[in-house]
């Protein structure tokens, strides 16, 4: 009985968790490396001034109206959010966002070279779909390095 038990090897019940360890780093540096290019919205140069942040719900994204320099509309709904889109689309899409979230945050992410009655012009859109409180995205001011 003795010999039938040397030529036997013994199971192994320990898991090698290295290659897990690898595969974990891959997938960090992938994240790291893509993360900068998902954000979303339209290359705008924002205003800048001090204001308090609104507090946005972690489950659901606000709704942005980008006007750009020319006055373009981009909301970020819909199928290609970087893409243009006329007044009354942009009212269409608006309007059926904040239907099925009555309670979203809407902001207006207006580049300040755009002309001032464009920028309203989002906002009586946006007031139209059903917006009951429109907030203003803006930069902070650079300060001074002190002397």
């Amino acid at each position: 009985m003795a010999a039938v038990n040397k030529g036997r090897r013994r199971l192994m019940g320990e898991i090698n968790v290295v290659p897990y360890i690898d595969v974990m780093l891959v997938l960090l540096i992938i994240f790291m490396i893509t993360a900068p290019l998902l954000t979303q919205g339209i290359k705008v140069d924002l205003p800048k001034a001090n204001s308090e942040p609104i507090e946005v719900q972690p489950n659901q994204p606000p709704l942005v109206l980008s006007i750009d320099a020319t006055g373009r509309f981009y909301l970020n709904v819909g199928a290609n959010p970087k893409q243009p889109i006329d007044d009354r689309t942009a009212l269409i899409r608006a309007t059926a966002a904040l239907r099925r979230a009555p309670t979203r945050v809407v902001l207006v992410n207006g580049d300040q070279a755009a002309r001032y009655g464009r920028i309203v012009q989002g906002m009586v859109m946006l007031q139209q779909a059903g917006a009951r409180k429109v907030g203003f995205q803006t930069d902070l001011p650079v300060k001074p390095p002190a002397p």
